[in-house]
């Protein structure tokens, strides 16, 4: 798998929600925060204004995409000086897949689709911690053009459910937040960011080494055997990753295997714990659990344990 992808499979528990909402003028609504959380709000139809926390209102047109990535607290409404009333569903908070509500009065009509996903704290990637509070992908005619065909397949199956629905949404779901992920990162390298996720996703060298990290966390990688895979020095490599991803190569390294790991113990329930430290590159299950409790705050098994029995309670 890529950074990217990895960033979405790795951070997510539970399965994305979503709201469409039909807003009829006048209206106002204000999301509070909700931390451990991140959503999307997308503009189906009409126009409305995203009234953020700090700074200006800002106008929102049809296909425009505003994610929040921190689960930071917002308004919407049908015009920048509209009072805003308390939010009558949270799409962070919901637990259906998919739902309609109409809110409002009789006027103009301004449909949006809100998406919500929780995030387990203990997992979140640095990669997300480094975005901003808001990111607003306006809907620039010849700009992102997968993200606006995901925004029109993620609409018409929700607007319009037929069998295979839950798949499809939670598909394009993810699938959505891949393609803004990915648009703001090319954003971010096109405006000649010098550090940041942004710069270290557009570097060759450093993407190489990222890569092969993802895609082969157990092998025994070394500062030297990475830069030779980078193509760099290794002093070179060591202070271009540090740099640019804000941890030293080895570091990132532990933090994705015993990352790894955690995503393993809790699918894979099957794999005894020396068999997980074996797949992420630890030589010994005493090494392993040393370096897991140190980074979770349990041992490896007891994390699995509590991982399955707060399934349970959920369900």
């Amino acid at each position: 798998m890529d950074v990217l992808s990895d960033v979405v499979a790795l951070m997510r528990t539970g399965r994305p929600t979503s709201v469409r909402v039909s807003w009829r003028a006048p209206w106002g609504k204000e999301f509070p925060p909700v931390p451990g959380s991140a959503g999307f709000q997308v503009v189906l139809r009409g126009s409305c204004w995203l009234i953020p926390r700090d700074g200006d209102p800002v106008p929102l047109s049809v296909g425009d995409v505003v994610f929040f990535p921190h689960g930071g607290g917002y308004g919407l409404a049908d015009g920048p000086g509209t009072p805003l009333a308390a939010p009558i569903c949270n799409p962070y908070l919901e637990t259906e897949l998919f739902a309609s509500t109409v809110v409002g009065g009789d006027g103009a009509e301004t449909v949006t689709l809100c998406c919500g996903y929780q995030l387990d704290p203990t997992r979140i990637h640095p990669i997300l911690g480094g975005l901003p509070d808001v990111i607003h992908l306006p809907a620039t005619l010849g700009h992102h053009p997968e993200l606006r065909a995901a925004v029109e397949l993620l609409a018409g199956e929700i607007d319009n459910p037929r069998p295979g629905a839950d798949t499809v949404v939670t598909s394009l779901l993810e699938v959505l937040q891949l393609y803004v992920l990915r648009a703001w990162f090319e954003l971010e390298s096109g405006a000649c960011s010098e550090s940041g996720w942004a710069a270290a996703l557009a570097d060759p060298a450093i993407g190489r080494a990222l890569d092969a990290i993802h895609r082969a966390p157990a092998d025994r990688w070394t500062v030297e055997s990475l830069g030779a895979h980078a193509g760099l020095s290794r002093a070179g490599f060591a202070r271009r990753f540090t740099a640019l991803v804000g941890q030293p190569p080895l570091a990132y390294l532990t933090w994705w295997r015993l990352a790894t790991a955690a995503r393993i113990l809790r699918e894979a329930p099957d794999n005894s714990v020396a068999e997980v430290a074996q797949q992420v590159g630890y030589g010994s299950e005493f090494a392993f659990g040393t370096a897991f409790k140190r980074q979770y705050g349990l041992a490896p098994g007891r994390y699995r344990r509590q991982v399955c029995e707060g399934a349970r309670t959920a369900s």
